[in-house]
């Protein structure tokens, strides 16, 4: 009886490890690139744009701290931000209606995605959970 008690607890674990990865998400500001992966499999490639000359993208290692399928933008004009994925104070990943700005640098300091994408991405993220998801920036 112990045996099967303990294949079933070690069949449980071991579905549930299967079943959750990790998302990083790896921003890379030089590039105007957005790498997503889940797991360690590249699964996504898409052109951003973190901040313009005169603001900040903030580098380092993030968390996601709260997620809204629609912002607005309270700093600047009620501009929309949808799926928009806060990673530190004031600072999202969001899609933008920007779309032409796309691979330079244009923003206020958020990192913009094509709808379609940011969408994608909020999904992926809420589907693993935002405690498995990192944000990476770098220069």
């Amino acid at each position: 009886m112990r045996f099967a008690a303990f294949a079933a607890a070690l069949a449980a674990l071991l579905a549930a490890s299967s079943a959750k990865a990790d998302v990083t998400v790896r921003i890379s500001k030089t590039e105007q690139l957005m790498r997503v992966y889940v797991g360690e499999q590249l699964t996504y490639s898409w052109k951003v744009s973190t901040a313009a000359k005169g603001f900040k993208t903030p580098i380092g290692n993030y968390s996601i701290k709260r997620m809204h399928t629609m912002w607005y933008s309270r700093k600047y004009d009620n501009a929309p931000m949808p799926y928009a994925m806060f990673f530190t104070e004031g600072w999202a990943v969001h899609g933008t209606t920007s779309v032409g700005a796309l691979g330079r640098p244009a923003s206020h300091g958020c990192v913009r995605l094509l709808p379609a994408n940011a969408k994608t991405l909020f999904r992926l993220v809420s589907t693993y959970g935002r405690a498995s998801a990192r944000i990476v920036v770098s220069s």
